[in-house]
């Protein structure tokens, strides 16, 4: 008599499950459709996936391109160099005597042009004009020259500390000093250094004090302040 062939579902009387018959069991069912938040994830990993990419590709290429000398940046040196336009030069002291000096108060003090331009003429300086100007300057004293009078300029400096120096477009080689609040008189002349050395320029955040291209306002001959009214 033949035997009933064994049922491989059962053994010792126990049902045996199948490998199928778990995965159905424990596979996740794919809601995504039914579910907006987890749609939304996968939506959102996929942009950040795809900017990475772009971002990632975009850098291999822009530093391609700067190797290349495709792409170039400003320097420091040159970015400085528009803001500032401070002259790099190194200039040695010019002899007072051959310097021209033109005085202004831009004060309310009463004869500070003239107290200092007395100063100039006793050091030797040629003294020329002496008035009153208005100016959105702050600061000890503005000295002014053109490119022509920048080794001028610079004696003139190492005679009042703490001064700035902004450049016009005159084209003698005279230097204006504009007096400002700061303003407390010229170094002792003993104490003046004659070394080589370069013009000091105001930090930008003092270099633009109003609305004017300069903040200085420097004018060829002296100009009275009638809200003033103050001597030079």
């Amino acid at each position: 008599m033949a035997r009933k062939p064994k049922d491989a579902t059962v053994l010792h009387g126990h049902r045996v499950v199948t490998g199928p018959e778990l995965r159905a069991t424990f596979e996740e069912p794919d809601d995504t459709l039914d579910d907006p938040g987890r749609l939304r994830r996968r939506i959102l990993h996929g942009v950040v996936l795809v900017l990475l990419l772009a971002l990632t590709v975009a850098g291999i290429l822009g530093a391609v391109g700067v190797m290349s000398g495709q792409i170039k940046f400003p320097t420091a040196i040159q970015t400085q160099e528009r803001a500032a336009l401070c002259p790099g030069t190194t200039f040695d002291y010019t002899p007072n005597a051959k310097v021209k000096v033109n005085v202004y108060n831009s004060t309310s003090r009463a004869g500070l042009a003239k107290s200092a331009a007395n100063e100039f003429r006793a050091r030797k300086f040629v003294v020329g004009a002496v008035g009153n100007t208005e100016t959105g300057y702050r600061g000890v004293a503005a000295v002014v020259s053109g490119a022509a009078g920048q080794a001028a300029a610079f004696s003139v400096q190492r005679n009042v500390p703490g001064s700035d120096y902004f450049q016009d477009g005159r084209s003698d080689a005279s230097v204006d000093v504009i007096l400002a609040g700061d303003y407390r008189g010229l170094i002792k002349p003993a104490l003046v250094d004659q070394t080589p050395g370069q013009l000091s320029c105001p930090r930008e955040s003092r270099r633009i004090a109003d609305d004017s291209p300069w903040p200085v306002i420097p004018t060829a001959s002296p100009t009275a302040s009638p809200t003033r009214g103050a001597k030079p």
